[in-house]
């Protein structure tokens, strides 16, 4: 359906649909892209970490939204936004010991702000559109 404007109303029909979600795909894509210089001995230590964490972001908004149930997505929206705080947390390490300079770090950092915000935004509408109490 096009709007007055002349954009079109975009219809969310799966959560590939959703701005948030491929936002967190192209942020598990970086991350993914950034650890690939991570020395071979880091395969199960920084660098799992990294991609588990990024991974799981954009895992638990799809199945969040999959579960169509405003309870079900806020509480995997909230997992999410864990598995976000724990990516920043590796990401801030990978910087701290080496493994990643700041010109490589420093955008996905902002890329994980970026979509902490999101994250927050879209939980508030959700829980004032389901009367759930800002939990």
């Amino acid at each position: 359906m096009e709007e007055e404007s002349g954009r079109w109303d975009p219809v969310i029909q799966s959560y590939r649909d959703l701005r948030i979600w491929q936002d967190a795909m192209l942020l598990a894509e970086n991350c993914y892209s950034a650890t690939r210089t991570f020395p071979r001995e880091e395969m199960f230590g920084l660098t799992s970490q990294i991609r588990r964490a990024a991974a799981s972001i954009a895992a638990n908004i799809a199945e969040g939204h999959g579960r169509e149930s405003t309870a079900s997505f806020l509480h995997f929206l909230r997992v999410a936004q864990g598995s976000l705080k724990e990516l920043e947390t590796h990401l801030h390490l990978s910087e701290r010991v080496g493994l990643m300079q700041g010109p490589d770090c420093s955008p996905l950092l902002e890329s994980c702000g970026i979509l902490g915000r999101r994250l927050r935004a879209l939980l508030r509408s959700l829980q004032q559109r389901s009367g759930e109490a800002g939990r």
